[in-house]
């Protein structure tokens, strides 16, 4: 049974520093008929649940820990009887949130996530916050790319994530983009955490002209 790639665009709002923005998210589902995994499950999970439509949710994957990723993570869990995965170095994020609960298990580089015949690799890329993590799988595909990578906040079309807030770096985010995106394979397409899907190949040959822009 092959996996696929389910998008569903959720809204709501982003707080941080003391400012508040309307955002609208992507959720990806992967999976199969029978089970999936959900990646950042934001905002909206009546919306996110009528897509997974009584499959089981294996796990929730979460890219980082800024509100508008993880503020529906509890009632998702707890919807779907889900375990919750985070990279630990956004713990101080994460406990902005939820002070009083804990997320299921940690994310590091490396580690690989199955679901029916796919894997999924986290790739550790911090800048955007400090546990910011991204997922690749060789296997899927989306729009006829030759795999994927679920970028989270740290790679755009057009550039790369904020980090003008907290917890945020300018100069980590780039070293990770080069180091651990711009290291894949041109035609893997890049699936965001907003806005549009964009690729690898796309994306790369602007690297000199971001860090000559600081942003």
């Amino acid at each position: 049974m092959s996996e696929r790639i389910e998008n569903v665009v959720t809204s709501g709002t982003f707080s941080l520093d003391g400012g508040t923005w309307e955002v609208d998210n992507n959720v990806w589902i992967i999976g199969n008929d029978e089970s999936v995994v959900i990646i950042d499950p934001a905002h909206n999970v009546d919306k996110i649940s009528a897509t997974v439509d009584g499959r089981t949710v294996e796990k929730i994957l979460l890219t980082h820990a800024h509100d508008d990723h993880i503020r529906s993570a509890k009632e998702a869990a707890d919807r779907f009887n889900a375990p919750v995965y985070l990279n630990s170095a956004d713990r101080v994020l994460w406990e902005m949130v939820y002070p009083d609960w804990e997320f299921d298990s940690d994310l590091a580089d490396g580690d690989t996530i199955t679901i029916g015949t796919t894997e999924l690799t986290v790739l550790e890329t911090p800048g955007h916050s400090p546990g910011s993590v991204c997922f690749y799988s060789q296997d899927l595909s989306w729009e006829n790319s030759s795999g994927v990578v679920f970028s989270g906040d740290t790679l755009f079309s057009g550039g790369p994530g904020a980090t003008g807030r907290s917890y945020s770096d300018f100069n980590t985010i780039i070293e990770s983009i080069k180091n651990k995106l711009f290291t894949l394979p041109d035609s893997t397409a890049v699936l965001t955490g907003h806005g549009d899907s964009t690729g690898i190949g796309l994306e790369a040959p602007e690297l000199d002209a971001w860090i000559a822009r600081g942003h």
